[in-house]
């Protein structure tokens, strides 16, 4: 009979173990600066934040801008560049890193848009999510991880909302994630409070807000609310929800 061995977790920065359920214990009253302070005091240069630079992004960005600036530690952002992405939201990317002084991190796929076009033509264009699931993993998910790998990250923060999608609303503010921890400061979060933190902040809007935009990623695969679709059912055609980035791993392993 063969045995699968039970999935081992990162450590934190002193080489201690992660209790999984009393992590989750601790995280679920804190505010999502709290949590974002807890990860960075947890796994000190392992913890990193990844961002999109989408509609939502200069919320989670700013919060890691101020714990920067209050603990004396930087927190690396990486920016997952799938190459396909708007004008706009390079402009927006520009503006809020010097804005904010992030320290960013660009990890973008080792197969150029000219060649992946080449091989496996416009994946975006099939209309199948076999197609799209593909395109997904070469120029998000295996960019991501590797970037993970190569700066040494066991914890990273993202904008995910319960409200956002099926697979999010089961979501955790701490998950494990593809060998690593994930951690969700503002999973409980609105479309109302990421609104008003903006507000509060006085931070800039992504320039496609005001074109309808409550969610973006590339530029084939994002539309704005059209009164009948919103949110994420306006991403990869309907055909998916999720890009990939969040998911556990291959046939639902946890880590």
């Amino acid at each position: 009979m063969v045995t699968t061995p039970a999935p081992t977790y990162p450590c934190d920065r002193a080489g201690a173990p992660i209790d999984l359920a009393a992590g989750r214990r601790l995280l679920e009253p804190l505010t999502p600066q709290e949590r974002l302070a807890w990860a960075q005091q947890t796994f000190g240069e392992g913890f990193a934040l990844t961002t999109s630079f989408g509609i939502q992004a200069a919320v989670l960005l700013h919060m890691v801008s101020a714990l920067a600036r209050a603990s004396g530690q930087p927190v690396q952002v990486i920016w997952v560049d799938t190459g396909y992405l708007p004008p706009e939201t390079y402009r927006y990317a520009q503006q809020l890193s010097q804005l904010l002084e992030l320290n960013v991190h660009v990890a973008q796929a080792s197969m150029g848009p000219a060649r992946m076009e080449a091989l496996h033509g416009r994946l975006w264009e099939t209309g199948t999510a076999e197609a799209l699931g593909l395109y997904h993993r070469i120029r998000k998910v295996e960019p991501l991880d590797r970037a993970l790998t190569d700066l040494g990250v066991t914890c990273w923060a993202s904008g995910v909302r319960g409200t956002q999608t099926d697979l999010r609303s089961g979501m955790q503010p701490l998950d494990p994630i593809r060998q690593r921890w994930s951690l969700r400061p503002l999973l409980s979060w609105t479309r109302r409070d990421v609104y008003y933190y903006m507000q509060d902040h006085a931070l800039p809007q992504h320039p496609l807000f005001d074109q309808g935009y409550s969610t973006v990623g590339d530029w084939h695969s994002s539309a704005p609310d059209d009164g009948g679709t919103s949110g994420r059912a306006t991403r990869f055609g309907g055909l998916k929800q999720e890009c990939g980035i969040h998911l556990p791993g291959v046939m639902g392993e946890g880590i």
